[in-house]
């Protein structure tokens, strides 16, 4: 599936990944290829993705590796949208 996260500032990654996890506002949640669509807010907390991740060199220090090797992004809020494999995360 499809990712991008965008921030105020710019387009911090876009590319293919196998998993995206999002602190949602209900809890954390997990999406993985073909995903029902839903679209939900976001709370403090890490969008942690999984798959061959390759981030920009001006992002990389927005991002950390996790404990299960998964790429980690600390948001404080933003919303997410998933629809036909494609997933935006607006984040702040």
């Amino acid at each position: 599936m499809y990712l991008e996260i965008v921030s105020p500032e710019a387009t911090l990654f876009a590319g293919e990944v196998t998993s995206v996890t999002v602190p949602g506002i209900n809890g954390e949640f997990q999406m993985l290829q073909n995903h029902a669509p839903i679209l939900s807010l976001l709370q403090e907390g890490n969008v942690k993705i999984k798959g061959d991740i390759k981030i920009d060199e001006d992002f990389q220090g927005k991002f950390s590796k996790g404990a299960d090797g998964e790429t980690v992004l600390s948001i404080t809020s933003g919303t997410i949208e998933m629809k036909d494999n494609k997933v935006i995360v607006l984040a702040d």
